[in-house]
């Protein structure tokens, strides 16, 4: 089965995280999408971040009874922070029936030259690519819109994240209808 996986702080979960799961099950050729949770993402500081159980059943409530859309928390299991790579191989061990995808925004291609074994995972895996606010930066990013196993996915454009709505909720913003 082809599965994606959407990493993620889930820092909090918020509607533009279901409505990019949902287009990649539902528009592409994936059977489901896993929304793994990280407890510690390597390029994010561990202060700013809730409890790493709260966001786990904070995403748990929010994919619910969905079939096509399951929460992983194989992270949780792994050394923190957590590593991509690391996960990836835990999983095609664990699975081996399975072909894993890797679902980021496009803001995250920017940076992707800065993840561990970054190149190992550009061949053994393919990554779709969704469209997110900061455009892709051409100079270093330049040999990833080429690349055989990045593929651009025309999925629906939020302009919302959870940075954003954590900045909002401190200036006493009514948030709620963006979180789920």
């Amino acid at each position: 089965m082809k599965i994606g996986l959407f990493f993620g702080s889930f820092n909090p979960i918020h509607i533009g995280h279901l409505v990019i799961a949902n287009y990649m099950v539902e528009f592409t050729d994936l059977k489901q999408v896993w929304l793994v949770v990280s407890p510690h993402n390597p390029l994010k500081e561990k202060k700013w971040l809730a409890d790493a159980l709260k966001r786990l059943t904070a995403v748990k409530k929010a994919v619910g009874k969905n079939s096509k859309i399951k929460v992983s928390d194989v992270e949780f299991l792994l050394p923190q922070p957590s590593y991509t790579i690391n996960t990836l191989d835990v999983l095609n061990k664990k699975y081996p029936q399975h072909e894993f995808v890797l679902i980021i925004g496009s803001d995250n291609l920017n940076t992707f030259h800065k993840w561990k074994d970054y190149k190992k995972i550009l061949s053994k895996h393919t990554i779709y690519v969704y469209p997110r606010i900061l455009p892709i930066n051409k100079g270093r990013s330049r040999r990833l819109l080429n690349h055989r196993n990045v593929k651009f996915i025309n999925a629906p454009r939020i302009d919302i994240s959870s940075t954003f709505i954590r900045e909002q909720m401190k200036k006493g913003k009514d948030m709620g209808c963006f979180l789920v």
